[in-house]
């Protein structure tokens, strides 16, 4: 305590006496003043470093909820020391023990809604909260292991799948399942080769069933696309994906008139179906000129037209019904060739059939 009653203490024989006395108590008073403010800035200083402080999270997160496809989970905060003033979420999807976790696309709001890809696996949550000094996580418990979506009926397509890579030859193209509902459990895969102009008579590849497919020269000219099959216990539904551009060379194809190869030639019935592959560097449309002929009989040429261009290749089935006069016992012979739009014609390929 600083002692103000200078007068009853302080004794100066000398005519100076009350100018002493009053020197004496300003010194005081000066003195009192330090101390006050000194105390008024450990006051201060102590305050300030007590609200200097981030939360620490004293509770951890969790979580609430069914573990299972198309159920949502909610997020507690947790509790937390020195009053967070926001919080924010990130859902983790972990393995079955609940370790390495991965940030869910999309996962940052306090709910989270299943999706078929957590099927198998735990869920954590992580929240961050927030004050004015700073940042600081904490992580729930994992959850049970996520169960499969249960459906009451047979999967739908929604979502038609879709083919990734680059059609040609010697290049792998890649199929994602599209979308469906009825909670799939799981899919098979068939590719196909369409023809370039024949977007509907798709035919199944032989022994390609993986989501991929390695383009090989058989393709090129063709188009591919895959039959998706889902699966689940009440039945299965198919979904096809766009055919893809037409499968080009694995090397640049320069020629000066087109090319054209028989790849089938057939009788279904009366019906002749005949599958060719024209090659082209002009990249349009060309003339495919088709003559039936036979020993003694005057020949028929008819002409069809390619509705795809090829690119620089393409591959092409036209059908045809030969006149009367070919039919019957004997040989039976068919021309094909392409002519492109400056008038230059392929050489000929020829396919004879034996009756009788």
């Amino acid at each position: 305590m600083v002692e103000f009653s200078t007068r009853a203490s302080l004794r100066v024989p000398n005519s100076n006496k009350e100018q002493v006395h009053v020197n004496y108590s300003k010194r005081a008073l000066a003195g009192v003043a330090a101390a006050s403010l000194l105390a008024l800035a450990l006051m201060v200083g102590v305050g300030s470093a007590a609200s200097q402080v981030a939360p620490v999270n004293t509770a951890p997160p969790a979580i609430t909820g069914t573990a299972a496809v198309g159920q949502t989970l909610t997020a507690s905060n947790g509790t937390w020391n020195n009053a967070p003033t926001s919080y924010a979420y990130q859902w983790l999807r972990c393995n079955g023990g609940g370790n390495s976790c991965v940030n869910v696309a999309n996962g940052t709001q306090k709910t989270y809604t299943l999706v078929g890809a957590d099927a198998g696996h735990t869920m954590r949550v992580r929240v961050t909260a927030t004050n004015a000094d700073g940042s600081a996580t904490a992580e729930s418990d994992n959850t049970a292991t996520v169960a499969a979506a249960t459906s009451s009926a047979a999967p739908k397509n929604t979502a038609a799948p879709a083919v990734s890579g680059t059609p040609r030859v010697g290049q792998t193209v890649t199929t994602d399942d599209g979308s469906w509902s009825g909670a799939p459990t799981s899919f098979t895969y068939q590719w196909q080769r369409c023809d370039a102009d024949n977007l509907i008579g798709c035919a199944n590849v032989a022994g390609e069933t993986g989501k991929t497919y390695a383009l090989h020269l058989v393709d090129l000219g063709f188009r591919v696309r895959v039959a998706v099959t889902a699966h689940n216990a009440k039945g299965t539904a198919t979904a096809n994906s766009a055919p893809t551009p037409i499968v080009a060379p694995a090397v640049t194809i320069t020629n000066t008139r087109p090319t054209l190869t028989i790849l089938s030639a057939r009788f279904l019935g009366a019906a002749v179906y005949a599958r060719v592959r024209i090659c082209d560097d002009s990249m349009k449309n060309v003339t495919i000129i088709e003559k039936d002929s036979r020993p003694g009989k005057l020949s028929y040429t008819r002409r069809f037209t390619t509705l795809a261009a090829p690119r620089p290749c393409g591959v092409y089935t036209r059908h045809w019904t030969p006149a009367a006069r070919f039919r019957g016992l004997g040989r039976f012979t068919v021309t094909l060739s392409a002519r492109d739009k400056s008038g230059l014609t392929s050489a000929a390929s020829h396919r004879t059939f034996s009756h009788g």
